[in-house]
């Protein structure tokens, strides 16, 4: 025997596959059929229920029974998939008419899974009789099913337009759908206006159907993109749950809401709404809790006095699923193929569905009432002749011969023969002799009647109206989702989220900071500060909780940090590295920190080391989308070497700027110039030259002042441990990007270098000092002599014996009137 091999690439085998398995999934498993808006694993539990009976004019029966005959006959897949289809036909918060009835445990709007099949019972829902109903009337095709066992219909008859009215959700290969639920009697207002105007525009239905109806209600905002999705079958509408005030007692309130969004989870929405209370993120809640019982839902946010109710519910609207984006995707099988379909592709759809279901229901209703006509005419004419045919049965020699001698005696068909000879003799009295010429009077009336459908397409049509109607009478209920024409802009103002109190802030040069209680600071000593070994407090301030301060590092960046943002901590408590939340270089430090004021027309100037000033407005450090975790760039660096070492803040009160600046070098230039002859660039800007640097130089640090006092001390220190204090006038004014003069005496051996040069606030101001070897020691300012300008100061430190002077902070203190 002769075996064949086939040589086929890769690529053609697993597309050729790949293309089958597509159109399964397209086909028969993930996308609702326009006609009757059924998946098939839907349309097969409806199926099975049906054949066995188990409707809704019958008892309950266990699920798993519905389930397995599904799986055997139907539907050869996973038990858990047919019975989690079967349950979501059952859940009334996902289907607007559900067409299943369950009993016990079907889930919730919490997301909990249903009992296991083997606990519930179910039953066909009324409304889904009429989706079924006429199927024995060879209304639709049939197919059979996976093992050519049992015959399964193609569609069902569909009574009224399902995939509209429960809408559907799927995802195949390459199509996703999202169909929107509607109410019923608005879908059967829309389809049998359009029947009589079948030139109707989408906005004429919209005056019938004016938008989807969702089973937990809720409120659709926008009326342009519903046309656009109604025609076109995509668009975006926005949802928001239903909600109201109410007052409490000593002047409280309480937002409760009613209605949510379609398919969203409650538990995780009342998760989430709480989250943001706890975490601070909203101030004014005092508790979220969910009071939903077997009366509806209900869920109550309880705010505290004078809060602002409209405001945080706001908030919540932006921040939770309180308010969602449903974005219409209405794809469907069409003529074995999926097509992304408008509002009156659906209608027409249906409508030339129930054409071909009423015809075929029609005609096989003629052929019916046509044979049954048939039998009685024969009925009827062997009554007349009751004698005879008598006398022919009696003479014949069985049934077959008293058959075949009616037929040739008297010209009886076969079935009335067949008739006759079964006819029963209680039949042949005068009152059914009556009776069948009554019948035969109905059953011409009937035949007239059915052959009118079929002949006139407008008698047709008034019947599929009238049947349609009759089903909104008998199934419709009111609308449960409220329609605005506009979106409702949210608009979140600050000031009402957060309560306005007084707190005092810390940034300490280690990068910790906090926001403390007014009581917390009074009731601890300054030197009680949670503050690590070799920490310093860098900047120290009351603020209101609605302030926001910038931290500038010396990497460039710029950190804006809401004072409400802020951990929260007592006075003792260390507080939160900013590297917990923002990521930042190993080597980034903050410098220096300010309160923030978007309508602020100060401006920061700032040095580098490698020679670059600037200026730029502080109303520029503005929030950003990701402020929490991330920084923003203020100054952009000549290398990755570089950093800023300073920044102040330069008051442009006036439309003149009267400050100076004074810079310093390592190799002990310094050179003085007014604030004018930096310009104000953005934050993406470089800068201009600040100083004209030597080979091997770079600047350690500058200082500013905005009214110049030439009384102004400054103090200088060296590696050599030598400082002293000069004053503001010992430094003669030149123009930037000069070289500058010396504030050092040049020796041959080990010259002087400068690493610190710093403002003195006052003669009283502390310095702590750090050495090579790490030994700590603290120095007044007073402590340190003035001396002129060319030369190297006193020695402070002993470098022998403690080694080198690495840098000088000045400390922190606190105001003594405080």
């Amino acid at each position: 025997m002769a075996i064949d091999i086939q040589e086929l690439s890769l690529d053609e085998v697993m597309g050729d596959r790949f293309g089958r398995y597509s159109k399964y999934i397209i086909q028969d498993r993930a996308l609702p059929d326009i006609r009757d808006g059924l998946k098939p694993v839907q349309r097969r539990i409806l199926y099975a229920m049906y054949h066995d009976g188990n409707t809704s004019d019958h008892a309950f029966r266990k699920s798993a029974k519905t389930v397995g005959n599904v799986i055997g006959n139907y539907h050869p897949h996973g038990d858990s998939s047919v019975y989690e289809a079967m349950v979501r036909m059952s859940q009334a918060w996902k289907n607007r008419m559900p067409l299943i009835d369950m009993h016990g445990n079907n889930g919730s709007m919490d997301g909990d899974p249903a009992a296991a099949m083997r606990y519930t019972e179910a039953r066909l829902s009324k409304l889904a009789d009429e989706l079924l109903k006429d199927l024995n009337k060879d209304t639709v095709d049939t197919i059979l099913n996976f093992d050519d066992t049992e015959e399964e219909p193609v569609v069902l008859p569909a009574g009224f337009p399902n995939l509209l009215v429960n809408g559907s959700q799927g995802i195949s290969a390459g199509y996703a759908t999202e169909i929107p639920t509607h109410n019923l009697g608005e879908v059967i207002d829309a389809v049998n206006y359009y029947i009589d105007h079948p030139k109707a525009k989408v906005e004429t239905l919209m005056k019938y159907l004016p938008g989807p109806d969702f089973p937990t209600g809720g409120i659709i905002q926008g009326k342009d993109q519903l046309i656009k999705a109604y025609k076109t079958g995509r668009g975006k509408v926005v949802v928001r749950a239903q909600t109201e005030v109410e007052s409490l007692k000593a002047g409280r309130k309480q937002i409760v809401i009613t209605e949510l969004p379609f398919e969203v989870n409650k538990a995780d929405l009342v998760r989430k709404m709480d989250e943001l209370r706890l975490n601070r993120s909203i101030d004014g809640v005092l508790e979220v809790r969910d009071e939903s019982d077997r009366s509806g839902l209900r869920i109550i946010v309880e705010l505290k006095k004078d809060a602002d109710a409209g405001q945080i519910l706001q908030y919540y609207f932006k921040h939770t699923n309180l308010q969602i984006n449903y974005n219409f995707n209405m794809v469907a099988i069409n003529k074995q193929r999926p097509e992304q379909v408008g509002l009156i592709a659906i209608i027409q759809a249906y409508i030339d569905h129930r054409k071909d279901v009423v015809s075929r229901r029609t005609q096989y209703d003629l052929n019916k009432a046509q044979s049954r006509r048939h039998i009685v005419d024969g009925l009827i004419k062997a009554i007349s002749i009751l004698d005879q045919v008598i006398a022919i049965i009696r003479n014949s020699s069985d049934k077959k011969d008293a058959k075949n001698n009616l037929i040739s005696e008297y010209q009886f068909s076969q079935a009335q023969a067949e008739a006759i000879v079964t006819l029963q003799l209680y039949r042949l009295t005068n009152t059914d002799i009556t009776a069948l010429q009554e019948e035969k009077l109905s059953l011409n009336e009937a035949i007239n009647q059915y052959q009118a459908i079929l002949s006139d397409e407008s008698i047709l049509m008034k019947l599929i109206q009238s049947e349609l109607k009759a089903i909104k009478k008998a199934y419709a209920t009111d609308r449960l989702t409220k329609i605005e024409a506009e979106v409702e802009e949210i608009k979140i103002k600050k000031e009402f989220l957060i309560p306005d109190e007084e707190v005092v802030t810390v940034v300490t040069r280690g990068g910790y900071i906090k926001r403390s209680s007014l009581r917390s600071y009074q009731s601890s000593n300054f030197s009680d500060l949670g503050l690590r070994d070799g920490d310093h407090v860098l900047y120290l301030a009351a603020h209101s909780t609605l302030d926001n301060l910038v931290l500038i590092t010396n990497k460039g960046n710029y950190v804006f940090q809401p004072v409400y943002e802020m951990q929260e901590l007592r006075w003792k408590d260390l507080g939160e590295h900013l590297s917990q939340r923002i990521p930042i270089a190993s080597d980034e430090k903050i410098i220096q920190v300010y309160p923030y004021a978007k309508d602020s027309q100060d401006t920061i100037v700032l040095a580098t080391r490698e020679g670059m000033i600037k200026q730029s407005k502080l109303s520029e450090l503005k929030k950003i989308r990701g402020h929490k975790n991330k920084a923003s760039q203020i100054m952009p660096l000549s290398s990755p070497l570089d950093e800023v070492v300073n920044c102040y803040l330069v008051n442009n009160q006036s439309d003149k700027q009267n400050g100076e600046v004074i810079l310093f070098t390592a190799l002990g230039f310094s050179l003085r110039y007014q604030i004018s002859e930096i310009n104000t660039v953005g934050l993406r800007a470089k800068g201009v030259i600040s100083i004209n640097l030597k080979d091997q130089d770079q600047v350690i640090n500058f200082v500013y002042q905005d009214q110049v006092d030439e009384d102004q001390q400054i103090l200088l220190a060296t590696q050599r441990g030598y400082m002293k204090r000069i004053r503001w006038r010992d430094i003669q004014t030149m123009t930037r990007a000069k070289r500058g003069l010396m504030v050092l005496r040049e020796v041959k051996s080990k010259p002087h270098r400068l690493i610190q040069a710093l403002e003195v606030k006052s003669t009283q101001e502390v310095y702590e000092l750090y050495t090579s070897n790490g030994e700590l020691s603290q120095i007044k300012a007073v402590d340190v002599p003035l001396h002129e300008r060319y030369s190297n100061g006193s020695q402070i430190i002993v470098e022998e014996r403690l080694g080198e002077l690495l840098d000088v902070i000045p400390l922190y203190h606190k105001d003594p009137e405080k």
